[in-house]
């Protein structure tokens, strides 16, 4: 990493590009493992958004996004075809040109047997005016990244190698730590103890989840904080408070 800064807050947006998505003909996958990525690296993922393959659509949401978050992550759009629009969008978005990067076009070279690298290919090499290259491990041709903007491809084995590879590169923030606690009950009748406690640790966050099982109501709560005495103190508070509903119900 390039360093964890201690009780700082790091955060990010993912832009989702592509009218597959919008359709539903393409399921998306990658939103739960970004949130995943980087939740264990500290960096809290704020905002997610889906637009078409329309440029004015992607610059708007690149540009509100970059001002808003520490990072903003894409996924889709910079293949080999007409509707591959994503690396135009975020040239357009910064204000500067694109045209064949000499290294992408390299590393397309090298990968490709000769006579292979197509027109359509070496638009896979069209990368905006000072962008850095992210490594692509998978099918070598590589995402980029501009200002705190890292596009990259959509394909889920290939965008899962291109986070390993920027991974190191990114500011890490304090962790969010958990503990969750399972109530016997339907979350309305721990609820009102939920939000006095909520109130009286502000540094947490609580959140109930209720299940149902053969018709059988339960709740699991889950706090959040990044102070772990503080976490630990709400925890024993949400657990002595399900002790007291569960009392309650039996008396």
């Amino acid at each position: 990493m390039s360093g964890e800064s201690k009780d700082k807050i790091v955060t990010a947006a993912f832009l989702v590009i592509g009218d597959e998505i919008l359709s539903g003909r393409t399921k998306d996958k990658n939103i739960g493992y970004l949130a995943d990525f980087l939740t264990a690296l500290g960096i809290d993922l704020s905002e997610v958004r889906i637009v078409p393959d329309e440029e004015d659509r992607i610059v708007e949401a690149v540009n509100a996004l970059r001002a808003r978050y520490t990072y903003v992550f894409t996924s889709c759009g910079i293949g080999p075809t007409h509707d591959d629009i994503t690396a135009d969008s975020i040239a357009a978005a910064f204000g500067v040109p694109i045209d064949h990067d000499p290294r992408a076009v390299k590393i397309l070279t090298d990968f490709y047997p000769q006579g292979q690298v197509t027109e359509a290919r070496l638009r896979m090499a069209r990368i905006p005016q000072g962008a850095d290259l992210i490594e692509n491990a998978v099918s070598r041709a590589p995402g980029f990244r501009i200002g705190n903007v890292h596009v990259m491809a959509g394909v889920p084995s290939v965008m899962q190698s291109m986070l390993d590879a920027i991974g190191p590169t990114l500011e890490t923030g304090t962790r969010i730590l958990s503990r969750a606690i399972d109530a016997d009950l339907p979350e309305s009748r721990i609820a009102g103890p939920l939000r006095e406690i909520q109130e009286a640790y502000p540094g947490t966050m609580i959140g109930s989840y209720p299940r149902s099982i053969d018709g059988r109501f339960s709740t699991q709560i889950v706090v959040r904080s990044r102070d772990e005495d503080l976490l630990d103190t709400a925890a024993e508070a949400v657990s002595a408070a399900v002790a007291a509903a569960v009392a309650a119900r039996s008396a």
